[in-house]
């Protein structure tokens, strides 16, 4: 009879728990949510965290701020986020190194992406793109290997740091046209596009966004994208896939994240809320142009691609002895 009185009891606390719960995910959200990014203002993450945000705002009734905290490849901000509380008033708008490629090169972090968080929804797939110099005579990415072959080890490809998309997407591609170059990794890829404007290396993989207006201007030649789809601001650019070169995807894409043990009703509002606000026209039509592709997903395939991604990434890692600096 105590046996029984005190299960009841403990359903009891569950129910109201439960209840408890769903009425704060029934009212959600009642005040400011933050959006954690981990990098600085003014570049491509953070332009589509603020217009994302801006949306958000107006969708959900609530302000949406965003926080830029960068350093360590996005490890500092994650690292915010996954001891936040699981209130959905904490968010992180993360790109994959954070969450795939620097858990793969670390062994101190803080957080464990899988453990830590709970997925939203993915938000955009930024195309990387095989750029050279206008004055280098190849017209697309094939062109650029036959080049290194005839003097192996001798062009210099800038990469944003060694462990980087761009660094992945270079090693990717040096495996499937078996060719060497000599990796040149900047703290950036301000440094590394100012270098490749003014001659110092011959190539560079980026994210779209970052490329747009330099290749838009003439200045930069674009031959290849890491991609399994042409960019639709760049329709004229073959992938590497469909110029022979396979297993060269490197998509650095942009998710939102929550801390683990959020509500599911309320990740379920969240995701909502972002696939309503990029597929409204406006901020469509903005993401597109600076050269992102939009790509919301339900939680469940955004953590799907979370796990797939760890692996991946890993495995080339581990296949290439990178190391972080």
């Amino acid at each position: 009879m105590v046996f029984r009185l005190a299960r009841l009891v403990v359903a009891a606390g569950f129910a109201a728990v439960a209840l408890a719960t769903g009425a704060h995910a029934q009212d959600y959200p009642t005040r400011t949510i933050k959006m954690v990014i981990a990098f600085p203002a003014g570049g491509p993450t953070d332009f589509v965290g603020r217009l994302l945000a801006d949306k958000l705002k107006e969708l959900l009734g609530q302000p949406v701020i965003i926080e830029n905290k960068a350093g360590a490849n996005g490890a500092i901000g994650a690292n915010e986020v996954a001891k936040a509380a699981p209130d959905g008033y904490t968010l992180f708008l993360t790109t994959v190194g954070a969450v795939a490629i620097t858990p793969n090169m670390r062994t101190d972090l803080p957080y464990d992406t899988m453990r830590d968080f709970a997925p939203v929804s993915l938000v955009v797939n930024n195309t990387t793109v095989l750029v050279v110099r206008p004055d280098l005579p190849v017209k697309n990415a094939k062109d650029l290997a036959e080049m290194a072959k005839a003097k192996p080890a001798t062009y210099a490809f800038a990469s944003t740091g060694v462990g980087s998309m761009p660094h992945l997407a270079l090693e990717l591609f040096q495996t499937a046209a078996n060719v060497k170059f000599v990796h040149v990794p900047y703290r950036g890829a301000a440094p590394a596009l100012t270098d490749l404007l003014g001659g110092q290396v011959s190539a560079l993989f980026a994210d779209a966004p970052v490329l747009m207006s330099q290749i838009e201007a003439g200045k930069l030649k674009p031959l290849g994208a890491a991609s399994d789809e042409r960019n639709p601001m760049l329709p004229n650019v073959p992938t590497l896939r469909e110029q022979g070169y396979a297993d060269t995807k490197a998509d650095n894409w942009y998710g939102l994240l929550a801390p683990a043990k959020t509500p599911p009703a309320v990740i379920a509002k969240l995701n909502q809320a972002v696939r309503t606000a990029v597929s409204d026209p406006v901020v469509h039509e903005k993401l597109v142009k600076s050269g992102a592709v939009p790509a919301p997903t339900s939680p469940e395939e955004f953590g799907q691609l979370l796990k797939s991604e760890i692996a991946r990434w890993g495995k080339v890692i581990r296949e290439k002895g990178i190391k972080e600096e």
